[in-house]
């Protein structure tokens, strides 16, 4: 009997096939059996590609779990799926890894945190980012104290001109948003990871709709529609955190910037400063001068990092399988992809109340 962890993908589509599946099979521990797609020529493709001889395929993915015959589900569905689609897996025994953002509110976030607990099941979200090894690096130098209390954050998700015009990424009501919830919650989530602070105190938010209207405009993927475009093209939220550290979000798949970098933070702290415009680059004060200088990481050695040219998203599939078999907690936890949602949230309420928002339930009245 094969003693391979057995995968089950609910979601056959971009993300799936551009990201998960092709990480998955290059983990020598772990197998996909069972796959799922609303269309189901989608899910019977990614069986032929990735599957074991008798992956089975699904159309309902409450069909899939009746049947079982697996360990862990991954989540490659619309934000609006994510939480129904994650509980049902976790109550069926499963343990999940869901695609970013968490959910698509808050509300339905915390029921997944809560069946997590509840069944006692691993449930990890897909911020691969953490993977990076800029990333690793610079969380060893915050672990260890070299930027000293860090007070600011900068998180930064800004595209020039690359709207995503395929699936539903311009559906409101199926994403929850636009840019800022697709790649806004990356650098919010590295923000917050890096600076290991996940207690907001108030938000103020502004979302933008400026450039969706237009027609034939310039963009990395085609021109959009303006009649499908119902989300915002630009987002921005200030967050001061309990403590008074203070994170400032940028986004946009659409916005007159000459400059535009995705995935990306900057800190400043007491001892020291980092940011990822040019690579990893820290700065401090060192024998009364000001210094810059920049990280080379290209020989390796860095936390969770073997070398070779493992890429973020293979790291991010083999570690969190570990999690799954050493019974370890997984990289991603629960817990701080919910706050990463709360802020989304009040980010998009603030934009729409034109009030700020308070997580004591106080308000600027």
């Amino acid at each position: 009997m094969s003693n391979k962890l057995k995968i089950a993908i609910i979601g056959c589509g971009g993300i799936a096939n551009g990201k998960h599946m092709p990480s998955l099979s290059r983990q020598t521990h772990a197998e996909m059996v069972a796959f799922c797609d609303i269309i189901e020529e989608r899910a019977q493709e990614a069986a032929k590609t990735y599957g074991t001889e008798d992956a089975v395929v699904y159309t309902d993915f409450r069909e899939m779990l009746a049947a079982g015959g697996f360990d862990i589900v991954h989540v490659c569905t619309p934000n609006d799926s994510h939480s129904v689609i994650s509980i049902a897996a976790l109550e069926a025994g499963k343990h999940v890894m869901c695609e970013k953002p968490m959910a698509k509110t808050t509300a339905q976030a915390q029921e997944m945190l809560d069946a997590a607990r509840r069944t006692g099941k691993k449930l990890s979200i897909a911020y691969q980012n953490r993977y990076r090894s800029d990333s690793e690096y610079l969380k060893g130098l915050c672990e260890s104290g070299e930027l000293g209390d860090i007070y600011y954050g900068k998180a930064i998700a800004l595209r020039r001109r690359a709207v995503p015009t395929w699936g539903v990424f311009l559906d409101e009501e199926k994403q929850g948003g636009g840019p800022l919830i697709d790649i806004g919650t990356h650098a919010l989530d590295l923000t917050l990871w890096l600076m290991d602070n996940y207690k907001p105190r108030m938000v103020v938010g502004s979302t933008f709709h400026k450039l969706g209207q237009k027609k034939n405009a310039a963009n990395a993927f085609g021109p959009w529609d303006p009649e499908q475009f119902k989300v915002e093209d630009s987002a921005f939220g200030f967050i001061t955190m309990e403590n008074g550290a203070t994170i400032s979000l940028e986004s946009s798949w659409a916005l007159n910037v000459s400059e535009f970098r995705e995935a990306q933070t900057l800190l400043a702290g007491t001892e020291g400063g980092a940011d990822m415009k040019d690579g990893l680059r820290l700065n401090g004060e060192r024998a009364g001068r000001l210094y810059e200088t920049k990280v080379d990481l290209s020989s390796g050695g860095v936390a969770f990092y073997s070398g070779g040219t493992e890429s973020e998203s293979d790291r991010e599939a083999r570690l969190w399988l570990e999690a799954v078999s050493e019974d370890k907690e997984p990289v991603v936890k629960p817990e701080q992809a919910l706050v990463v949602t709360q802020i989304l949230e009040a980010i998009y309420e603030s934009a729409r109340t034109g009030r700020a928002v308070y997580f004591d339930g106080s308000s600027d009245k």
